[in-house]
């Protein structure tokens, strides 16, 4: 588990509205040893639309901050977006039910999600998601994933009303 300090340093960093990316990327590099994923993304949420439209990206190649996905009449957007659930996908099969963009995840080598709704005063803002290359993913990284969630909605929630850089 990492230590306080790495914590104290994401959220020094969650009050920089300047510097979103950074506390984003803070926050990726700080889960890195306890999640062991291959790709973060951090999304906003425009429940009008109910689109996402992505903040952060880790791999902006084949993610690209900007890049939007319409979650209408979706189980996952319904259950994450809509009831502010986490969700946990572990294999193949559940990551082709929940994701319209599965082919290119699971060529990725990715078999497992952790999707965290970013809630504040019972509105979601966006998501908070790792990708993992293995199948199952443990209670402690998902608490992990969820702490670092309560870190970055803050700066979400800053953002809302301007375009991702």
């Amino acid at each position: 588990m990492q230590s306080p300090e790495n914590f104290i340093c994401i959220k020094a960093k969650s009050f920089n509205d300047e510097a979103p990316l950074e506390l984003f990327a803070a926050a990726d590099a700080c889960a890195f040893p306890v999640l062991r994923h291959s790709q973060c993304t951090i999304n906003r949420f425009d429940a009008q639309k109910m689109q996402l439209t992505r903040l952060y990206s880790s791999d902006t190649k084949k993610y690209p901050i900007g890049g939007t996905k319409s979650k209408s009449d979706t189980g996952w957007g319904r259950h994450v977006l809509l009831d502010k659930r986490l969700f946990v996908g572990e294999g193949t099969a559940a990551i082709k039910k929940s994701f319209d963009d599965h082919e290119l995840i699971i060529a990725l080598g990715l078999r497992s999600v952790i999707n965290v709704p970013l809630v504040s005063k019972d509105t979601c803002l966006g998501t908070l998601n790792f990708l993992s290359r293995v199948e199952h993913v443990t209670q402690t990284q998902i608490t992990f994933a969820q702490l670092l969630g309560l870190l970055i909605t803050p700066t979400v929630q800053a953002f809302q009303g301007l375009k991702p850089t």
